[in-house]
C-alpha cells in the first residue's frame, strides 16, 4: 500500500494535500508577479492593453502539462518526479540530462533568488526611514553574508523533516497572500481617472497617448513569456515519494496549485491594470525598471507601500523552502537508482529527510549566490532553468503519449 511508511532508510510518506498544494503554489508564486505583468511593457513592446488575454492563452499549454504532470504522479509516486517518468516512460538518457538541467538551474536560481532578497529588506529599511541600516544592507560583504545566512536556515529547516517544513511554509504561504491582496484590493478600488489625477497633483505629469494595433507575433511573444509564471508545479511531482495517498492527492494538488497560482496571478493583473493605465506603465518601463510597489506609490500611504515591499519579499522567500526539497528529491532518486554514489540517498532516521542531497544542493545554491555577487548576471541560472523546465514539460506529455505503447510490449 502507498498511504504506509516505506522501509526503514527511505522516504516516508508523511504530506498531505496541503501540505503538496502548498509546495508546488510557492514554487511557483515568487516576486515575479510583481514584476513581470509590469516589465512586459518594456519585454514584448506593443502588447498594450492585450496583456491579460495573453496571459489567459500561455494557461493552455500550461493546462496540458499539468494534466500530464497529474497523471503520471499517480502512476507512478516516487521522489524524483521529472526524472522518474521520463527514465521510465522514455529513456532513462532523456531522464537525466533533462532533469540534471533542471537541478542544475534550480539549485543556482535558488542561490539567485537569496542574494535578490536582501535588497528588498534595504527598499523596506528605506521606507522606514532607516537610512543608516538601508546603507548597511547594500555592503557587499553584509548582502552575500546574509544571503547565505537565508540560504542555509531553509536547507537546515528543511533538514528537521517534513513537519516542520510544513508549519513554516503554508503560514509563509497564507501572509503572502494576505500582503498580495492589498494590492488586488488598491487596483479594483481606483481606476485609470484616479490615477491621472494623483499623478498630475504629485508631479504635474500626464498620462501619455498612445495606440497600438493587435498582431499575432506580438501576443505569441508575450504568451511565451507569461508562459514562466506555471513553471514550478512539478515540484508537487518531486514530493511524490512523501505523499499520503498519492494517487489521489498527487493529482489534486497540481490542479489546485495551478488552477491558484494562476488565479491570483489573472486577479493580480487585471488589478494593476485597473488602477494603472498601460501607456504609462509602457512609457515608464521603457525608461527604468518598474514594479507593482513604485506603480501604488502614488496610491497608498508609506505604511502600506511598505507592506506591499513585504509582500514581494515574503513571496521570494516562500520560493526557497518548496524549491529545496524539490531539487534535493531528484538528486535523491538519482542515488537510488545508482547514478551517484547510494551514500547521497542516505535519509536521517529521526527526520526521515535525504540530508546529504539537501547538503549538496545547499552547496550548489551558495555558488549561485557568490556567483551574482561576483559576476553580476543574475540571469543565467534563470535562464537555464526555464529552457529545462520547457523540455521538462514536453517531455512529460511525450511520456504521457508513450507509456501506454511501451506497457504493451512488456512481457
Amino acid at each position: 500500500m502507498t498511504n504506509s511508511p516505506n522501509k526503514k532508510g527511505s522516504l516516508y510518506r508523511q504530506l498531505g494535500l496541503v501540505g503538496l498544494a502548498a509546495t508546488g503554489i510557492c514554487s511557483m508564486l515568487g516576486a515575479s508577479v510583481y514584476v513581470v505583468p509590469i516589465m512586459i511593457q518594456r519585454n514584448v513592446p506593443d502588447i498594450g492593453p492585450y496583456v491579460l488575454p495573453a496571459f489567459l492563452f500561455a494557461a493552455l499549454p500550461a493546462l496540458f502539462a499539468a494534466f500530464a504532470y497529474a497523471s503520471l504522479a499517480s502512476a507512478m509516486p516516487r521522489a524524483g518526479g521529472s526524472y522518474i517518468f521520463a527514465s521510465r516512460g522514455l529513456h532513462p538518457y532523456l531522464g537525466f540530462v533533462a532533469s540534471f538541467a533542471q537541478w542544475f538551474g534550480l539549485t543556482i536560481v535558488i542561490g539567485v533568488i537569496c542574494y535578490v532578497i536582501i535588497p528588498f529588506f534595504r527598499d523596506m529599511a528605506a521606507a522606514m526611514e532607516m537610512e543608516q541600516l538601508a546603507h548597511t544592507l547594500d555592503t557587499g560583504w553584509i548582502r552575500v553574508s546574509l544571503a547565505l545566512l537565508l540560504l542555509w536556515t531553509f536547507v537546515g529547516i528543511n533538514m528537521r523533516g517534513l513537519q516542520f517544513y510544513e508549519r513554516t511554509l503554508i503560514p509563509l504561504m497564507i501572509l503572502m497572500f494576505a500582503l498580495g491582496g492589498i494590492v488586488i484590493v488598491t487596483g479594483f478600488s481606483n481606476n485609470h481617472a484616479d490615477f491621472a489625477d494623483i499623478l498630475l497633483e504629485q508631479n504635474g505629469n500626464t498620462i501619455p497617448q498612445k495606440e497600438v494595433s493587435f498582431s499575432i507575433g506580438t501576443f505569441l511573444a508575450a504568451a511565451a513569456v507569461l508562459f514562466s509564471s506555471f513553471i514550478g508545479f512539478d515540484s508537487i511531482a518531486q514530493a511524490g515519494g512523501e505523499a499520503k495517498n498519492p494517487e489521489k492527492l498527487l493529482p489534486k494538488a497540481i490542479a489546485i496549485a495551478v488552477l491558484t497560482v494562476g488565479s491570483f496571478y489573472f486577479i493580480f493583473t487585471a488589478a494593476v491594470y485597473h488602477a494603472v493605465p498601460w501607456e504609462y506603465i509602457a512609457q515608464e518601463a521603457q525608461e527604468k525598471d518598474i514594479t507593482a510597489p513604485g506603480l501604488f506609490s502614488y496610491l497608498l500611504s508609506p505604511a502600506w507601500g511598505l507592506a506591499i515591499i513585504a509582500g514581494a519579499a515574503i513571496a521570494l522567500i516562500n520560493d526557497l523552502p518548496a524549491m529545496l526539497l524539490s531539487v534535493s528529491r531528484l538528486l535523491f532518486a538519482w542515488a537510488e537508482d545508482g547514478l551517484f554514489s547510494k551514500k547521497i540517498a542516505a535519509v536521517h532516521p529521526a527526520t526521515q529527510t535525504p540530508i546529504v542531497a539537501l547538503f549538496i544542493s545547499g552547496i550548489m545554491a551558495t555558488i549561485g549566490i557568490l556567483g551574482s555577487h561576483f559576476a553580476g548576471d543574475f540571469f543565467l541560472g534563470v535562464d537555464i532553468m526555464v529552457t529545462s523546465m520547457l523540455v521538462n514539460f514536453i517531455l512529460m506529455c511525450l511520456t504521457l503519449i508513450c507509456i501506454p505503447k511501451k506497457i504493451q510490449l512488456l512481457p
